[in-house]
């Protein structure tokens, strides 16, 4: 059975081909150690990861590494792939995920948990990390819910908690290393511990209280005593991921991201990220600008969406805008912000917005009096809300888009 067989039976066949505009193709036998980057949900939303396709480029800049990509399969393929026995596939080289070293598996939000057991039980890959031989691949996880990983630790080899750029990269070298040496799986989780970040549950035994509550992590090997998060000290740093995969269908967010910062100093009392991802790093406007006009010439997305947890923070946000305003009016490239704190949406900001066409705005209120602002730290009013929004209707918007918790 081949994958072109089953193609034609689906719904959506170009969530699996794989071929899309700057996608990384690699011979298999070429390459040293091969990683499979899972997302665990629909094609239409793994494709609007940002962090995924900085992980799948870093790890295809080095020609001794192969990366290739899979989401979790919709019910009509999940269903022929059950049907007829086949494994499920990575998108590039088509091969099954149960012949890569490393299985990497974001850990977004907690509804997809789920779906990383689909994944698992497709690719014919043990579900608990120690029924796994030395032929499995490594199952590592990472994102926003590795800070909170108890509930899924027994499936995974190793949890990476913070940033992977830096650590994903060391994580590829000593499974070289080890591959190279003949380690056993042990030997190499062993090796694993001293990346930044990393955490092997199997080293670390769960203590829990009568009522299920977690209470304790013991250690068990000396030496690794805890986990402190991985921090990327500094954006600029970073290669420029200049060729974005361009998707084959309609997805969630289907324009060019670009991350102007990393972190939030708000401290607002519901915010996860804003605590996960501090301190707060900012990409410097001339590095944007380069990152910009690259990945619109190498993309053709007519759109270039802004993105950090608030990006109205951002410290040179209006000279910015005007210099991409500047750049890309002309080629009909619009300028997109996600969710904006009330009192960052400026008529400046909103000005050079409407430039090509009025991308939607979406303010975050976060909760419907200002006393519950108050007890969440929101920091916002009544009268803020109302000034911004009399401001956008001003300057043309006839729709804007209110976020709740």
């Amino acid at each position: 059975m081949t994958i072109d067989t089953l193609l034609p039976l689906v719904a959506k066949p170009s969530r699996y081909c794989g071929n899309e505009f700057n996608a990384v193709r690699k011979e298999w036998t070429a390459a040293s150690l091969r990683i499979a980057l899972a997302f665990p949900d629909l094609y239409e939303i793994g494709m609007s990861h940002h962090g995924l396709q900085i992980l799948y480029h870093l790890l295809n800049r080095r020609p001794d590494l192969l990366a290739d990509r899979v989401y979790a399969p919709d019910r009509d393929l999940e269903g022929l792939l059950r049907e007829r026995g086949e494994p499920l596939f990575a998108l590039e080289s088509g091969r099954p995920l149960a012949d890569f070293d490393m299985l990497g598996i974001t850990l977004p939000y907690e509804l997809c948990y789920s779906n990383i057991l689909t994944i698992l039980d497709l690719a014919g890959i043990p579900f608990y990390s120690r029924d796994r031989q030395a032929g499995h691949p490594l199952v590592i996880g990472g994102g926003p819910c590795a800070f909170h990983p108890e509930p899924v630790a027994d499936f995974f080899d190793a949890i990476l908690l913070g940033d992977g750029e830096e650590a994903v990269l060391a994580i590829a070298d000593l499974l070289l290393a080890a591959k190279e040496k003949g380690l056993s799986r042990r030997e190499t989780l062993l090796s694993l511990c001293q990346v930044p970040g990393l955490y092997v549950p199997a080293f670390f035994e769960p203590r829990y209280q009568d009522d299920g509550r977690l209470s304790a992590i013991v250690p068990l090997v000396e030496g690794y005593p805890s986990v402190r998060r991985a921090v990327l000290a500094d954006l600029n740093q970073q290669p420029i991921i200049d060729r974005p995969l361009v998707p084959l269908n309609r997805i969630v967010h289907d324009r060019l991201g670009l991350e102007l910062a990393r972190g939030c100093t708000r401290g607002c009392r519901f915010c996860q990220a804003g605590m996960i991802y501090r301190p707060v790093r900012e990409l410097h406007p001339d590095r944007v600008m380069e990152i910009a006009c690259r990945g619109i010439e190498n993309s053709g997305f007519d759109e270039l969406a802004l993105l950090s947890l608030s990006t109205g923070d951002y410290s040179c946000l209006a000279p910015l805008l005007v210099r991409l305003m500047d750049h890309f009016a002309g080629q009909r490239v619009s300028v997109s912000m996600p969710s904006m704190r009330v009192g960052t949406l400026t008529p400046e900001v909103m000005e050079q917005v409407k430039r090509v066409r009025k991308t939607g705005f979406t303010i975050a209120p976060e909760a419907g009096s200002d006393r519950l602002r108050r007890v969440i730290n929101k920091g916002i009013t009544e009268e803020d809300l109302l000034g911004t929004v009399s401001s956008a209707f001003g300057l043309g918007w006839k729709l804007i888009k209110f976020y709740f918790r």
